[in-house]
């Protein structure tokens, strides 16, 4: 798929968005910065709809064209994107704890096996916490070709539609649930983040949300255009939607946003997709200057922000605080460096590796196939 701009950007603001949010770490960027950093758990949703088309459309495509899904293809390819720099920032985890920027380190095995966001203690195993995000979109990847695949077979739209109906109200219903189980019970446990907002069955929106629109791409092209026509339109429903997102999350951990807040979070960001995709909306119109550079680098950036942090921390902690824009400036700056670093030394590799084992297995395949 030929990189968006409007796609670029949004995935530009996530991991930005979700680096201000982890800023607490730190004690925050002072005052004037709260506003941004207080709603920037948001970004992982982002990632999770964007993920959800992008996924989406990879499975979608040739099951559309009648052909089968390569699922060793597909899983070596998200193996070689995935895991190279997971592991190296797992490694350093483990092998240096004075470099994390919390004390307590679930087993290295929760995060190998991708089971850390169904197990975790969080009382006690703080550090690399945002690693429960890769578990998801793991899980995804693990059962929806075999669902799209199953779907395929005897396509129909009730069915589909009955699937994600069912996937929307469970979550709002599971959800509540929980909220209302465990605020009576165990109050004082951090259930809210053990039991609601890591497990997967709790954060399917915003893959759902995702995967519809990949749906209509792939199988509807002529809603597709029809939709990416009007991307301010959507740009405004979403900006719209976003701020009711903001008010149902007013508090964060409260039984409203969690109950409805999500799927009303997640077909906003959607929206904002479509408009991203659109050539002639206003975010998807021409490329902003470093957001194609943040986006390309924003895995090694999400996985590597909080290590950095911390060394910042450290070093210069006592004579950052209270400072502001200079504050701002030289954690941005230090994250970012980390980032690219990260990206340009291990992840870039890889993937280039992948390209070119895919390129020599083309002509194996041609010749098979004659």
């Amino acid at each position: 798929m030929t990189r968006l701009p409007g796609l670029d950007l949004l995935r530009a603001i996530a991991v930005v968005w979700v680096m201000l949010f982890h800023s607490f770490l730190v004690g925050g960027l002072g005052q004037d910065f709260k506003w941004l950093e207080r709603y920037g758990w948001m970004g992982v949703d982002i990632f999770f709809v964007l993920s959800g088309f992008l996924i989406g459309r990879q499975v979608l495509a040739p099951l559309a064209r009648g052909e089968r899904l390569s699922f060793g293809d597909f899983y070596a390819r998200r193996a070689w994107r995935i895991l190279p720099a997971f592991v190296v920032v797992l490694a350093i985890y483990v092998a240096f704890p004075q470099w994390r920027e919390a004390e307590g380190l679930a087993p290295w095995w929760m995060f190998a096996t991708f089971t850390f966001n169904l197990l975790i203690d969080y009382g006690t195993q703080q550090a690399f916490s945002h690693a429960w995000s890769l578990c998801v979109e793991e899980h995804f990847y693990l059962v929806f070709p075999a669902l799209a695949v199953f779907m395929a077979k005897r396509p129909s739209v009730a069915k589909f539609v009955g699937l994600c109906a069912f996937v929307v109200v469970g979550g709002v219903a599971v959800r509540a649930g929980t909220w209302l189980h465990y605020d009576a019970v165990q109050p004082d446990r951090p259930w809210f983040v053990e039991d609601l907002y890591y497990p997967t069955w709790c954060r399917l929106d915003g893959l759902l949300a995702g995967v519809v629109l990949a749906v209509i791409v792939v199988f509807r092209p002529a809603t597709w255009e029809r939709m990416t026509r009007r991307g301010n339109a959507f740009l405004a429903v979403g900006v719209a939607g976003m701020a009711l997102a903001f008010w149902l999350f007013e508090q964060r951990t409260g039984l409203i946003g969690n109950a409805v807040g999500w799927p009303v979070l997640s077909w906003s960001i959607a929206c904002l997709v479509v408009a991203g995709a659109s050539s002639q909306s206003w975010i998807g119109r021409r490329a902003m200057p470093g957001a194609g550079w943040i986006a390309a680098i924003s895995y090694s950036l999400y996985l590597s922000h909080k290590l950095v942090f911390a060394a910042v921390d450290r070093t210069w902690g006592e004579a950052l605080a209270g400072h502001g824009l200079p504050t701002f400036a030289v954690y941005a700056v230090a994250t970012l460096a980390g980032g690219a670093a990260l990206h340009y030394a291990v992840e870039r590799p890889f993937l280039r590796l992948r390209e070119r084992r895919r390129d020599a297995a083309r002509p194996r395949l041609a010749e098979a196939g004659a």
